[in-house]
């Protein structure tokens, strides 16, 4: 029989008996589905990621004080318990070739009160360059100036939710506001940015780094050191140069280690984008399961097809069907059975991936090659466990087969 003939002969096979071609069909379909969808749930979390990360900043340089552990986490190096990163380090750090913007920054909380209430934030001490590193702009108003850092000016730029908390439908530019025992004037407005990493980027509150230092946290030191580099290429370069001027600055030999670590924005998207890349493909491993699940049920399927249509096999070699004719049939009617399944299991999870978009909130991104290897593995699932049913239905007796009952 010509290989159209055996397709559909295998065909009206399958539509005999419809319900248990279904069922048959259900484990290749929910492990298709699985597979894609924990694939595009994966690739969507990546995705996020990355530009979750990109919104900090991808040719940024972050400067803490302490060592970096091999295995990623930080200690104290040389300077011990001590912060040891200076406003000095910053200007040095500015004559740094390849730095489009540097600034410290200092921290300090605590509650923000004004006329209309009080609300729970973080203070950062900065300069104007932070918004040049974070890729920030205002909503309203100006930044503080250099001269405001040199004076520690009690000058303060909000964010959205700060405004939102403090001043509900009002302009807050120019009115008061007062962290702890000190009085600041707002000069400005951050332009919103929402959520990013699970943290409100809009509850802030920046100053001079010089007002959070001096009248604040009464310290010469800074909390961190970051560095924007002019492009993503010079980055590693800029790196390099800014560790041994500080090294330089701290008076550290050679052969010491630093007292300070510095974090690549990129190192970091590196890093969780390859965590994300083996929980996806331990995701996508555990669904393939369901595949493997679904050609077992195939293979029973077919063995019990094989003695059910013992007789039938027997009159089709009696009028001269060879045994690679019986072979090749119930193989095709195993992969036929496999494919179809598989394009039911990819148009359902298209439908799962659009559900959880649009209604979960769930990130999916679709990935065509998932699919398409899906589909291809269905096939194989189809042929391998197809195989030995059609080989014993292709080696029966024709007389014993014909006796059959």
């Amino acid at each position: 029989m010509r290989t159209s003939g055996l397709i559909k002969t295998a065909g009206k096979s399958i539509l005999r008996n419809r319900v248990r071609s279904l069922l048959t069909m259900l484990g290749i379909i929910i492990g298709v589905a699985s597979v894609i969808v924990m694939v595009a749930i994966g690739e969507g979390a990546q995705r996020q990621i990355r530009q979750q990360i990109e919104a900090m900043g991808t040719n940024v340089l972050t400067i803490r004080s302490g060592a970096m552990q091999a295995r990623g986490g930080i200690r104290m190096g040389p300077g011990g318990g001590r912060r040891t990163l200076t406003l000095d380090d910053v200007e040095r750090l500015r004559g740094v070739p390849g730095i489009a913007a540097v600034s410290p920054v200092s921290r300090a909380s605590g509650r923000v009160v004004a006329v209309g209430g009080n609300w729970q934030t973080t203070a950062l001490g900065v300069t104007s360059d932070y918004l040049i590193v974070r890729d920030w702009e205002l909503d309203d108003g100006v930044m503080f100036t250099d001269q405001d850092v040199r004076g520690a000016a009690k000058v303060a730029v909000i964010g959205k939710t700060v405004a939102d908390e403090l001043f509900p439908g009002q302009d807050p530019i120019g009115a008061s506001i007062r962290i702890g025992a000190m009085p600041l004037r707002i000069i400005g407005l951050l332009r919103e940015r929402g959520q990013n990493m699970g943290e409100d980027q809009d509850d802030i509150v920046l100053m001079p780094v010089t007002t959070v230092m001096q009248r604040m946290n009464g310290t010469r030191f800074v909390d961190q050191i970051m560095i924007s580099a002019v492009s993503m290429d010079a980055i590693n370069g800029v790196q390099a140069e800014a560790e041994e001027v500080l090294r330089a600055s701290h008076r550290i030999r050679s052969g010491v280690e630093s007292d300070f670590n510095i974090r690549n924005q990129s190192d970091m998207m590196e890093r969780a984008t390859e965590t994300s890349r083996v929980m996806t493909m331990l995701l996508g491993a555990i669904a393939g399961i369901s595949l493997i699940v679904g050609g077992i049920g195939i293979m029973n399927i077919m063995l019990v097809s094989v003695t059910e249509r013992t007789r039938e096999i027997g009159i089709r070699m009696a009028v001269g069907a060879r045994e690679g004719d019986i072979l090749m049939q119930f193989l095709i009617e195993a992969i036929v059975l496999s494919v179809a399944g598989g394009i039911i299991g990819a148009a359902l999870s298209v439908a799962l991936i659009w559900v959880m978009n649009e209604f979960v909130g769930l990130p999916s991104a679709l990935v065509p090659a998932t699919m398409l290897m899906s589909l291809a593995f269905s096939g194989v699932v189809g042929v391998f466990f197809g195989f030995y049913p059609a080989r014993k239905a292709a080696r029966l007796n024709p007389i014993q087969a014909l006796r059959f009952e």
